[in-house]
């Protein structure tokens, strides 16, 4: 376990800051231990992910919402929770497939063993596993991770890596030179509402606009290589591991309303000056 100090340190793996203060929260357990062992988490889970995709053998059922859940979403979670309960035995876990345990922990991971299914189950390489840490509440490590591609990305609130290098969102300043993103376009609650509106006026001015989702979507703006990530519904292990990741990219995350997105169930990432563009043309019912 880490020893309770506030110092300002190097991090192994290009991480620099601040290992016991993320974003202005005082921790336990420093960034060396921590990142160390996310990357753990995230590499043991991508190889039992990576011999599912390589074996053909996916064990597809449905859920009763109708979206997919495979053999490989519940093992990987499963691994995830068996090592997390293993080294941090007081830790609370939240998890899509297998629910929360001491949820009222100070410290408690959460856990989206393979966000983007459905492209999973299709062979689309636009999936990963989504890791969050939160402290009393707040997420200060977020982690996305795409096996078959081989990076791994990240987030602590203040600087975020790939595969150990830092990263940052692009400094695109108007929305017609943007590339924009997100999962579903036009998703079941929001296809006769004014969302259709907006979204529809907002596709039209920005370059390019590509359903390249889920957590990709989010890793792709964090690079640099999208400018701006949008969804009107996510589920808490959908987003809390993303807001690490954004901010230490030096992004914006808010909900489509523009409020706190640890708050939220929804998400609008871009850079500061897009994000403001963004929420000016998207116009939400409640």
């Amino acid at each position: 376990m880490g020893v309770f100090v506030c110092v300002i340190t190097q991090c192994v793996h290009g991480l620099i800051g601040l290992p016991s203060l993320v974003h202005g929260i005082c921790l336990a357990y420093s960034m060396n231990e921590i990142i160390p062992f996310i990357e753990r988490l995230a590499l043991e889970s991508g190889a039992l992910i990576k011999r599912y995709v390589e074996s053909g053998d996916l064990g597809v059922e449905y859920k009763e919402d109708g979206s997919p859940v495979t053999r490989a979403d519940k093992d990987a979670e499963e691994l995830l929770r068996s090592l997390i309960e293993s080294h941090y035995p007081d830790h609370g876990i939240i998890g899509e497939e297998h629910g929360s345990v001491r949820e009222d922990a100070d410290y408690v991971w959460i856990l989206d063993p393979i966000d983007g299914t459905q492209s999973f189950v299709h062979g689309i390489p636009l999936f990963g596993t989504l890791i969050g840490l939160l402290h009393k509440g707040r997420p200060i490590y977020g982690c996305i991770h795409q096996p078959i591609l081989e990076q791994l990305c990240i987030g602590n609130n203040e600087v975020t890596t790939l595969n150990g290098e830092p990263i940052h969102v692009g400094g695109t300043q108007s929305l017609a030179q943007a590339t924009m993103l997100s999962t579903d376009v036009f998703p079941p609650r929001y296809k006769r509402s004014r969302w259709k509106v907006s979204w529809e006026g907002l596709s039209e001015e920005v370059r390019l606009m590509r359903t390249w989702g889920d957590c990709y979507g989010y890793l792709m703006v964090a690079m640099g290589r999208a400018d701006i990530m949008i969804d009107p519904i996510l589920s808490p292990w959908d987003l809390l591991p993303l807001i690490p990741v954004i901010r230490g990219a030096g992004g914006v995350i808010t909900d489509i309303h523009g409020k706190d997105a640890e708050q939220g169930s929804s998400a609008v990432v871009a850079n500061s000056h897009l994000h403001k563009e963004v929420l000016k043309r998207l116009v939400i019912s409640e």
